[in-house]
């Protein structure tokens, strides 16, 4: 990293106490969505928590996030007022935004932070952001969040592109988690996207998602460059999402311990398969056989704690965690 990395600045016990923060959050905005007291989808931070305070919980003020449909989590680590966020997902007038908003529709002017459903929106909106910071606020910089399938939107790509010409202070994070909602990314993504990255002139680096000390060590000397006018940075960031798209995803209910609601998913999987009309027998056998590996794939590390960040802190820390944030 260099000498000018400033290592010991970084404090375990303040980010793990920030992760935690989220998940315990998250965990009773999932408790209040199941017994309908939140309506419509519901989309998680859970599995990106690392991401987000190893990033987040460097800003300072003045700087501008723009966030995807997740972004309860960090939200919570720039300052936000959870009760706020909490009210506001239950649609109350008193919540942040007056109850209008929902979970994915979100803003704070004095936090600098907004959020967008629409994917690939926190492009143009982080390069709208750095531009109004390098004007009046200079040395300050903007962070936008997306999935890898954002990556495919055309104002992403513009947004890139832009940044790169006018070498913005923008920091691109890109969380990918191999699926676009329950399809394959590899399969509707062309290329490498760090290569794609660096050909719009944006500088690239690739870190662990799930390890908040290797993304805050990253991040910080990143962050250094951004303030001093070196130009944007593309980061690819792997991570899971813990509970799936959204709660109540299909592909995690097959993880349910009950055979019958195994079998009420599966019915239709077979009775689509056994169709004497539509694409030919190979064909359809061919797209079962990749949807059973995606479902298959998805319930173990659903059952196994890979991809979640605070598996990686260790005994002596989850022995202090509540025993159900881990799932």
């Amino acid at each position: 990293m260099g000498d000018s990395i400033k290592i010991h600045e970084l404090d375990n016990w303040h980010l793990y106490s920030q992760m935690l923060r989220c998940r315990l959050f998250e965990k009773e905005v999932m408790r209040l969505w199941q017994e309908g007291a939140i309506p419509g989808e519901m989309h998680l931070s859970m599995g990106e928590e690392a991401i987000v305070v190893g990033i987040v919980d460097q800003l300072e003020d003045g700087d501008a996030m723009a966030l995807d449909h997740r972004g309860t989590a960090p939200m919570l680590v720039r300052g936000v007022d959870p009760v706020l966020l909490l009210r506001e997902f239950m649609g109350k007038t008193d919540g942040l935004n007056g109850g209008m908003g929902g979970h994915m529709h979100l803003f704070s002017l004095e936090h600098h932070v907004a959020s967008s459903g629409i994917v690939g929106a926190s492009g143009p909106a982080a390069v709208g952001f750095a531009i109004a910071n390098r004007r009046l606020r200079p040395g300050k910089i903007s962070v936008a969040f997306f999935g890898e399938g954002a990556t495919n939107e055309g104002m992403m790509l513009e947004s890139f592109n832009l940044a790169a010409v006018w070498k913005l202070p923008v920091m691109f994070v890109c969380k990918d988690n191999g699926l676009a909602i329950v399809t394959q990314s590899t399969n509707v993504t062309g290329g490498n996207l760090m290569d794609r990255a660096r050909g719009f002139g944006l500088r690239a680096i690739e870190v662990n998602g799930a390890d908040v000390e290797e993304v805050w060590r990253v991040i910080y000397e990143q962050i250094v460059r951004l303030r001093n006018g070196e130009g944007p940075v593309f980061v690819h960031a792997s991570c899971q999402h813990l509970e799936g798209h959204f709660l109540g995803d299909q592909l995690l209910r097959y993880a349910h311990p009950s055979i019958s609601e195994t079998l009420k998913l599966t019915a239709p999987l077979v009775k689509a398969h056994t169709q004497s009309k539509g694409a030919p027998l190979r064909e359809r056998t061919a797209g079962l056989r990749e949807m059973l590996g995606i479902i298959s794939e998805t319930v173990r590390k659903h059952r196994s704690k890979e991809g979640d960040p605070f598996h990686l802190y260790g005994k002596s820390y989850q022995a202090w965690m509540p025993g159900d944030c881990m799932r």
